[in-house]
């Protein structure tokens, strides 16, 4: 319950001093090509997302998305390759998010605070409760929809 309100109130921070945010989100697969989703503790917690989070001062998006996986879902990305950067302005916020793929042979751990559920799905078994942004990053993977630069 702390988490959630802290990240209200953040968002309603970020939104009223339109201060621009950096974040990474990661498109994790397994060996059998299934892809790695998430469920917050806070937010939107009934949907499936990509995991990922904020970039720290003097950290590089690549380490960010290295990082943020290892703390969120306890894996070691073997390589880490950028897929495109996007705009987000939702919320009154600025926001870049830079998406990347990578790779893991580890299996997923919750991490106890950000995460109530992790798993991997099949490209042909997803949830239907996902966000639509995750909805939108999948579809541009497996090319039904060009990247538009837009989360």
């Amino acid at each position: 319950m702390l988490i959630d309100l802290a990240h209200r109130f953040r968002r309603t921070l970020l939104a009223l001093t339109g201060w621009p945010t950096r974040g990474v989100k990661a498109m994790v697969y397994d060996r059998d090509g299934r892809l790695l989703l998430v469920r917050h503790a806070y937010g939107r917690s009934d949907l499936w997302m990509l995991p990922g989070g904020g970039i720290a001062r003097g950290e590089t998006p690549a380490a960010a998305v290295r990082r943020e996986v290892m703390e969120e879902v306890g894996c070691t990305l073997g390589s880490v390759e950028p897929v495109a950067t996007f705009t987000a302005r939702g919320e009154g916020r600025r926001d870049t998010v830079h998406l990347f793929r990578g790779l893991t042979d580890e299996v997923p751990v919750i991490d106890g605070v950000e995460l109530v559920e992790v798993a991997f799905f099949a490209p042909d078994a997803l949830p239907h409760d996902l966000s639509a942004a995750t909805a939108r990053r999948i579809a541009e993977a497996d090319g039904r929809r060009a990247y538009d630069g837009a989360w």
